[in-house]
C-alpha cells in the first residue's frame, strides 16, 4: 500500500489509503472438479432401485452439494432424459428437507453441516461420489433420493404442542422461566427433523429426535401440564415406526445439529416416571 494526497490545496489536504490493483495472474480463481457421481435411481416404493454413473465435469468448488446436483439435472433434461429427483427447501440448513447419504454417511463427512451446506471444495478432483437416500424401514424411497418422513410427524401429533387458552397474547414476563432451562430448551429446540439420526442409526432408531421434540417443552413451565401424557404418547408412537437405542452413538455423530445425547436419557427419564404418574391417574394402581 501507498500514502497518497487526494488535493494539492493545502486548506484541502487530506490523506488516505489506496490499495494497489492486484495483477490479474494473482488473483485466486475458483478451483474445478471433475467428478464421477453414482447415484440411486428408483421409480417409486414399489419398485426395485439401481445406481447409476454421472460425470460432473467443471464443478466449480464454491458450489454446493445441491447445486452440483441441479447441474447434473439441467445437462439430463438438455438431453430429454428424467431428472434426478432430491429434497430442497431453505437450502441454508435450516429446514430439514434435504436427506442424502453421501458416501455412506447422512448429510456427507462434514460435521455439523447438512447436505445443503455441504460444498464441492470438500471434494477431490476426480472422486467418485455415491449419493443414495435415506435408508429406514420408516423412511420409504418415493421416487430416487426424496423418502417418506411422515413418520415423523405421526410422533409430533402424539404430543409435540401444548394446550393454551385463546385470547390476546399474555405479556412475555408473566411466565418466569429459569435461565438454564430456557437454554438447554432452545438447544433441543434447534433440532430441524432431518432425520440424519435415524439414517445413520445401525437400529433405524429416533429417540434423539423425538427426545429432542419432547425436551423443548418439557423443561418449560407452558409445557409441564401435559408433560407425562405428551412423553408417553409421544415415545410409544416412537417405537411403532423405529428401532430401540442401544446407545451407539451415531445419531449424535450425524445430526448436523449437534443435539446432545443427555436428552435421550432425560426422555427415558421422563418415560419412566409417566408410566407410574398416568397409572395412577387412571386408577390402576
Amino acid at each position: 500500500m501507498e500514502r497518497i494526497r487526494f488535493s494539492s490545496d493545502p486548506s484541502q489536504r487530506r490523506t488516505g489509503i489506496r490499495k494497489r490493483c492486484p495483477d490479474p495472474k494473482e488473483l485466486q480463481v475458483s478451483k474445478e472438479l471433475n467428478l464421477t457421481l453414482q447415484i440411486w435411481r428408483q421409480n417409486g416404493p414399489d419398485e426395485t432401485g439401481h445406481f447409476e454413473t454421472y460425470a460432473a465435469e467443471r464443478i466449480s468448488e464454491d458450489m454446493s452439494f445441491l447445486e452440483m446436483l441441479d447441474i447434473i439435472n439441467e445437462q439430463l433434461v438438455e438431453n430429454d432424459e428424467v431428472p434426478i429427483e432430491f429434497d430442497h427447501d431453505c437450502r441454508e440448513g435450516i429446514c430439514g428437507t434435504c436427506s442424502l447419504m453421501i458416501n455412506g454417511q447422512a448429510h456427507g463427512h462434514a460435521k455439523a453441516t447438512t447436505t445443503c451446506q455441504l460444498h464441492m471444495r470438500k471434494f477431490e478432483d476426480g472422486d467418485t461420489i455415491v449419493v443414495e437416500p435415506f435408508r429406514a424401514r420408516a423412511f420409504p424411497v418415493v421416487r430416487d433420493l426424496v423418502v417418506d418422513r411422515s413418520s415423523f410427524d405421526r410422533i409430533i401429533e402424539a404430543g409435540g404442542y401444548i394446550s393454551v387458552n385463546t385470547g390476546a397474547a399474555s405479556d412475555a414476563n408473566l411466565t418466569p422461566v429459569p435461565k438454564e432451562a430456557a437454554d438447554t430448551s432452545f438447544d433441543a429446540a434447534a433440532c430441524i427433523g432431518c432425520g440424519a439420526c435415524v439414517a445413520a442409526c445401525p437400529n433405524s432408531a429416533a429417540q434423539l429426535f423425538t427426545s429432542a421434540k419432547l425436551a423443548h417443552l418439557n423443561l418449560v413451565p407452558q409445557g409441564q401440564p401435559q408433560r407425562f401424557e405428551r412423553t408417553e404418547s409421544m415415545v410409544e408412537t416412537m417405537e411403532s415406526f423405529f428401532g430401540s437405542c442401544t446407545n451407539h452413538g451415531e445419531c449424535h455423530e450425524a445430526c448436523p445439529k449437534e443435539i446432545s445425547l443427555d436428552f435421550i436419557a432425560f426422555m427415558n427419564r421422563d418415560y419412566v416416571k409417566a408410566k407410574v404418574k398416568n397409572r395412577k391417574l387412571a386408577g390402576q394402581t
